[in-house]
């Protein structure tokens, strides 16, 4: 990839996937829309610059060329801010469809997908962890259009602890999205209760780089209340920019 290539991810931009009726090409997903039963989320480490953007054109060329049921509604993968992370988000309306999706698609886009360039998963994970949206902080007022993607993990012993810790947030804070800039949390439980993703709109990265250094910051009330929380482990935090995939409109 060419600095001037690196730096167009790094501002959001890409080139598109291409024109698909019925999808909006390389477009944040609609985290909160209707008829979503099942979020599958995936991170990992592409390496380098070249190589994250091997994964996202990779992943993006195999995706062009494969019908879509009924049942999918997104998948997108993003380019890490580090330039080299990969966030790899998908909506599909049950987990039966994505189920039935993979296992009756035909032979040449199967191993079209699994040819494309895949990250290493550097948080213990095989493939894509599904999700369930529990919570929503959401926006002030009209929302602006996201420009970044902020993705917070947690690591609980399960639904009673992932639970307190969302709806202690979002009693703590007050529901609405804060910070100058920010736009949405989407607070996602995984099935097994193990984990929590926040998936967080903002306008820019650097717009959460001030937040983090304000209200945000170690020793503040946020920060306080999830250190005193049991069973609940803070993963940290990476920045997300350059959606590319298919949105079902």
């Amino acid at each position: 990839m060419t600095s001037q290539e690196n730096e167009n991810v790094q501002n959001g931009e890409s080139p598109a996937t291409g024109p698909r009726a019925g999808f909006r090409a390389d477009a944040f997903p609609q985290v909160r829309r209707a008829g979503v039963g099942t979020v599958l989320i995936s991170e990992g480490d592409a390496g380098s610059p070249e190589g994250q953007r091997a994964v996202l054109d990779g992943v993006a060329r195999a995706w062009e060329g494969t019908p879509l049921p009924a049942g999918f509604l997104s998948r997108v993968l993003f380019a890490g801010t580090d330039g080299r992370s990969v966030l790899d988000y998908a909506q599909w309306t049950s987990e039966a469809a994505h189920e039935e999706f993979v296992r009756g698609e035909d032979t040449g886009p199967r191993e079209r997908i699994a040819g494309a360039p895949a990250a290493t998963g550097d948080v213990g994970e095989s493939g894509p962890t599904r999700y369930r949206l529990y919570r929503s902080l959401l926006p002030q007022g009209e929302p602006a259009a996201p420009g970044c993607v902020v993705r917070v993990a947690f690591r609980t012993t399960g639904h009673d602890a992932a639970r307190e810790l969302v709806d202690g947030l979002l009693d703590l804070i007050g529901g609405v999205q804060p910070g100058e800039g920010g736009i949405a949390s989407h607070f996602h439980i995984s099935e097994d209760g193990t984990r929590v993703v926040n998936y967080s709109e903002w306008t820019t990265a650097e717009a959460h780089e001030r937040e983090i250094a304000g209200s945000l910051a170690r020793g503040g009330p946020v920060m306080a209340f999830i250190g005193g929380l049991d069973g609940v482990e803070p993963l940290g935090f990476r920045r997300y920019v350059g959606p590319r995939g298919l949105v079902r409109e």
